[in-house]
């Protein structure tokens, strides 16, 4: 069973018709019995990085996924802002945020503003840093998408699973142990979204 973190700010719907398809058992929850019942964790998120902070801890879930992540090493896998709350520290709200991660959410900042339009919306492609069996059977140039108007830098570069070029190059995928993160939105993004999930459910 894969519990999908429901703290009211998220593409749940999509998440869970993408798991749906897979045929993978999930649920959509901030029940802590069904978090720690289950065998892996999905964090989403849409929306701002302060008031995700918020209601994670107003909902109890902040100590729980601390648990459930750092002691009992869940494999959780973060899609946008679930990626981006993993980080130590947000410009969005100047907010600390979980710290799993020695990394920091800052403001994409571009010189070509008629090209490079914020927030970046739209598909594109990694480039991967580092093999990892997340990306079993993709094309090196497989198209994921994206809405963000906020990027991580990583301190460790060890961190990086992969990169994707928009004006410059920011950090798109980022794991550590049992804790995986992506920018990109993996159950909007067909095929390829499909198989890196799929992927995921293996571990």
């Amino acid at each position: 069973m894969i519990a999908i973190i429901n703290y009211g700010m998220g593409n749940l719907g999509s998440v869970k018709r993408k798991l749906d398809r897979i045929g993978t058992p999930s649920i959509v929850t901030s029940d802590p019995d069904e978090i720690r019942s289950s065998q892996k964790l999905i964090l989403p998120g849409v929306g701002h990085f302060a008031s995700a902070v918020n209601e994670l801890k107003l909902r109890g879930l902040w100590d729980l996924l601390n648990s459930e992540v750092l002691t009992e090493k869940k494999p959780i896998l973060g899609i946008c802002l679930g990626m981006q709350l993993m980080t130590g520290y947000s410009a969005e709200g100047n907010v600390r945020g979980f710290g799993w991660f020695d990394a920091k959410v800052v403001r994409f900042h571009v010189s070509d503003t008629l090209k490079y339009k914020i927030p970046h919306i739209g598909w594109n492609t990694i480039k991967i840093e580092k093999p990892d069996n997340l990306f079993n059977g993709l094309k090196f140039q497989t198209g994921f998408y994206f809405v963000h108007s906020y990027h991580i830098i990583c301190k460790d570069p060890s961190d990086i699973l992969c990169f994707t070029e928009y004006e410059y190059p920011f950090a798109s995928g980022i794991q550590k142990d049992n804790i995986t993160g992506f920018q990109f939105h993996p159950e909007k993004s067909h095929d390829a979204g499909e198989e890196l999930m799929k992927n995921f459910i293996k571990i």
